[in-house]
This record gives structure tokens, C-alpha cells and sequence, in this order.
């Protein structure tokens, strides 16, 4: 899929551009990377410590591959904090706290798949197993990345004194740049008027 962007206000990188998908659907990408995401589950658990993310990714550069690490995906949070990606082993230990999560992000029907149209091989990000019922050696620490891949899987972060209202930034460390992926966590009334802004802009686009 070929996605038409429209340049960010506030890029995280020189020649970054970002889309808006849906209400909580963010695409960015640069002249290196691509990464997708969908956060409806987190914009749902304000006040709670755990937020999880689903996302994809891929390559824009075709002359060869990339390994992406947990160390190299960060949460920024609205106050600047930059939070790691959790293990396997810290989401385990948590899992307790993850069941309300889980069953939301069950109903959530929001799509990750928004890929260039190169990206036409599926793969999995396998960073976490299932959380509830983990199984042994499944969970991988990295994954590798080609323009022809479209890369998805899940993401959990722990935000110590829990998800707040604000923008937080989703950062994937390429080799040689970083992709911010914006994010708004928003009350009703602020998806609300989002979301009519977002339609209407939709609407004003299809219409060019």
C-alpha cells in the first residue's frame, strides 16, 4: 500500500513525514524506516501502568536489511521521559495487570497493515509471547527488517504513575535515524473534535 503523506508540524527527523490513519492510527516514516501504529488499547487505559501498542514496520531503504533490538524502541512520555520496551521477563512478572489489557486490545479492530507497496511479505515482531500463557524460548529480542517485509507484532511499555493525557512520541532507532511515531492520548471530548477534524481533512483530500 502507497500512502500519501502530509509533512509533520513538528518532525522528529529532517525529512521525516507523518499520516494519520485513523483516530489512533499513526504512520511516520523517513527516506530509512516506516512504522505503523494503532493505540487505541492505551488511549483506553489512563491511569494504568501498562500500556500496550500494536505495531508494524519496515524498511523504505532497499539495498538491504536491518536488525531492530528492544534497546532500540523507546516511549517518550509528555513530561520527556524515555522509557525502555519491557522483556519478556519484566512482562511475565506483570501479567497479573495485563488481563483488562489483553481483552481490550481483543475488540480493537484498528489495522497496522498501512505498508509502502514493496512491503508485500508478512512477518512477525515476536519481542513478547502471550503473556497469559508464556511459553519458554518463543520470545525474540530482535527483528530483522527488508523493504519487502511488513513487519508486525505487539509492544509493552511500563509507565511508572500510569498512562496521562498528553502526546507521547513512539521512537524506533534505525542505524542511521530515528522515526517518531506521535501519539495523542485524548479524553472524549478531544477524540471527539479529533476525530471530526481527521474526517473532514479525509474528506477535503479525496475531494483533490
Amino acid at each position: 500500500m502507497q500512502l500519501s503523506f502530509a509533512e509533520d508540524e513538528n518532525p522528529g527527523q529532517v525529512g521525516e513525514q507523518v499520516a494519520v490513519e485513523g483516530t489512533f492510527i499513526r504512520v511516520a516514516a523517513n527516506e530509512e524506516g516506516w512504522v505503523t501504529v494503532a493505540y487505541r488499547t492505551a488511549n483506553e487505559a489512563v491511569g494504568e501502568e501498562y500500556m500496550l501498542l500494536r505495531v508494524g514496520m519496515t524498511l523504505i531503504d532497499d539495498t538491504g536489511t536491518q536488525t531492530i533490538t528492544r534497546d532500540d524502541i523507546k516511549l517518550v512520555t509528555p513530561d520527556n521521559k524515555v522509557l525502555p520496551l519491557m522483556t519478556q521477563e519484566e512482562a511475565e512478572k506483570a501479567s497479573g495487570h495485563f488481563a483488562m489489557l489483553t481483552k481490550r486490545a481483543a475488540m480493537d479492530t484498528d489495522s497496522v497493515n498501512y505498508f509502502p507497496r514493496s512491503a508485500n511479505r508478512p512477518c512477525e515482531i515476536k519481542f513478547f509471547t502471550a503473556i497469559a500463557a508464556p511459553r519458554a524460548g518463543l520470545a525474540d529480542d530482535q527483528v530483522e527488517l527488508a523493504s519487502q517485509t511488513a513487519c508486525a507484532g505487539v509492544l509493552y511499555f511500563h509507565v511508572p504513575g500510569g498512562i496521562k493525557y498528553g502526546n507521547y512520541n513512539l521512537d524506533v532507532h534505525f542505524e542511521n535515524s530515528i522515526v517518531k511515531v506521535p501519539m495523542e492520548i485524548m479524553n472524549k471530548e478531544r477524540e471527539t473534535e479529533f476525530t471530526k477534524q481527521w474526517k473532514a481533512a479525509l474528506k477535503e483530500q479525496r475531494k483533490k
